[in-house]
């Protein structure tokens, strides 16, 4: 069924599509009065709807339902990635939106291979690549892609979370599966570093800051997919696959 974010509520049971969505749903999709579809106001809440009236700009649909998204793991999870070089970001960003990350927090470590300037127009282009996954796979949030922080930021924000993870390669004492043994909490933050690797006083930086340092097993992961398989396991453990 087409799906569709909105960032209003109905009024009156009735919602307005504008802008590229509609010409969307009216010019691509070819939607007819009658037809169905979902809206979701990106905070979780899912409108079933039939179209109602299409004009050239504009197509309005009435609400006929409204419920939780279903779509959407019962952890928040937040992934705390250090800046890779190249496009890199771009599949990173789509990937862990397709797996139900809610927030995407790049950050500068030591080590990063990638050390621009500027990253406005970056961490543009990656909001536009969250959205165009969520709408794809049928997210209830839309996730959001935060500015660029320094390594240290990135740390104080991770430990905020019930669970937070440092997905560190040198650990030798901390598996994946022995850290979640206990469960996994309603907040989790997976932090995932650069190329380069971290540095050790990074590492032991984040330990002292309360996040638990673990391994992703014996093999050396590329930056591209150290948060795919770190996500895929959390929510695993989590009860979400």
């Amino acid at each position: 069924m087409p799906r569709f974010f909105i960032d209003r509520q109905p009024e009156n049971g009735m919602l307005l599509l504008r802008g590229e969505d509609a010409h969307h749903a009216g010019r691509v999709l070819r939607l007819r009065v009658g037809e169905a579809l979902t809206l979701c106001d990106g905070a979780g809440t899912d409108f079933d709807c039939v179209v109602e009236q299409i004009t050239p700009d504009e197509v309005l649909c009435r609400v006929q339902d409204s419920h939780p998204a279903r779509s959407e793991p019962r952890q928040h999870l937040s992934l705390f990635m250090a800046l890779p070089k190249g496009d890199k970001m771009d599949f990173i960003v789509q990937k862990a939106v397709e797996l139900g990350v809610r927030d995407i927090v790049p950050y500068l470590s030591k080590n990063c291979v990638s050390r621009p300037d500027k990253t406005d127009k970056k961490v543009e282009r990656w909001r536009r690549i969250a959205a165009e996954a969520a709408k794809q796979c049928g997210r209830g949030y839309l996730p959001y892609v935060h500015s660029v922080v320094p390594v240290q930021q990135a740390v104080q924000q991770a430990v905020q979370s019930e669970t937070a993870l440092f997905f560190y390669e040198n650990e030798t004492r901390t598996g994946l599966r022995d850290a979640l043994a206990d469960g996994v909490g309603g907040t989790v933050s997976l932090m995932v570093g650069p190329e380069g690797g971290f540095a050790p006083e990074e590492a032991e930086a984040a330990v002292r800051a309360g996040m638990q340092s673990v391994s992703l097993g014996t093999r050396i992961l590329r930056c591209e997919t150290a948060p795919v398989a770190a996500l895929a396991a959390v929510l695993f453990a989590g009860g979400n696959m």
